[in-house]
């Protein structure tokens, strides 16, 4: 039997554990059990900010997972990325430790093309590391958007959206529209050049994002979605079928 592809997980790194008190890892267990399920072995990203730790983690990985979590530092989308990375380095507090650790996962994912799966949260950082914006809150800035923050309802589908003809997703899900459940306030504003729309709601809220065509060569994979799918997998085969096409293309990396 062959060796399951390693999935490298960026986590939540911002909240004090129970034992010390001290900043600890957080990772809901469905991302895991997602990728297990899938075909995966998932190990989660250390918490540091060493470029050679995360590197070495990358290198030794066979595919990147990044996961949900808190709001994205506006400072790093307002005038572009394109001196972020400094900047970032001097914010204060652990939401910034967080961007900036993802920022440099995603910089390394793409210099060492891995296979790249992003969630929500994922989904944003990943725009705006490409140098795309977002929609800082979705009531305020949006009228008659549909209610996109449904935690109550986190594991159920609230709503359905399109998905770009003939786009990655679509042919992954094998059809043009997706039921998925919705837990966010922010959204995808600006669209990164090197990326594309892969999926809207009926409120044209962005709801999936991939690589443009001939953009194949920066990645072998990269799916960007802001629903969760991990919540969903269990009852639904489109959402199983986003990890089983990850986990294909991760299992194509461990070959090479």
């Amino acid at each position: 039997m062959p060796a399951a592809p390693l999935i490298l997980i960026s986590p939540d790194i911002e909240s004090r554990g129970k034992e010390f008190e001290d900043l600890s890892i957080s990772l809901s267990c469905r991302y895991q059990e997602a990728l297990i399920d899938a075909g995966g072995l998932p190990l989660t990203l250390p918490a540091t900010l060493s470029r050679e730790v995360i590197g070495q983690c990358v290198r030794r990985a066979d595919g990147v997972l990044l996961t949900g979590g808190d709001d994205i530092d506006p400072r790093l989308y307002a005038n572009g990325l394109k001196e972020s990375l400094r900047k970032t380095v001097a914010m204060t507090g652990d939401g910034g430790a967080r961007d900036l650790r993802e920022l440099l996962l995603i910089d390394e994912v793409f210099r060492q093309r891995k296979p790249l799966l992003a969630i929500c949260r994922g989904h944003q950082i990943l725009n705006v590391a490409l140098g795309g914006t977002l929609m800082t809150d979705i009531p305020s800035q949006k009228a008659h958007a549909l209610d996109h923050r449904r935690i109550d309802k986190r594991s159920e589908i609230v709503h359905e959206v399109q998905l770009t003809r003939g786009s990655l997703l679509a042919k992954i899900v094998n059809g043009q529209k997706l039921g998925v459940n919705s837990t966010h306030h922010q959204a995808v504003a600006r669209v990164a050049t090197p990326l594309q729309v892969a999926a809207r709601s009926e409120d044209a809220i962005i709801e999936a994002l991939e690589l443009r065509p001939g953009g194949s060569h920066w990645l072998p994979l990269l799916l960007s979605v802001q629903f969760h799918p991990e919540r969903l997998m269990d009852r639904y085969r489109q959402h199983a079928a986003i990890f089983r096409a990850f986990i294909q293309a991760c299992n194509a990396q461990a070959r090479n």
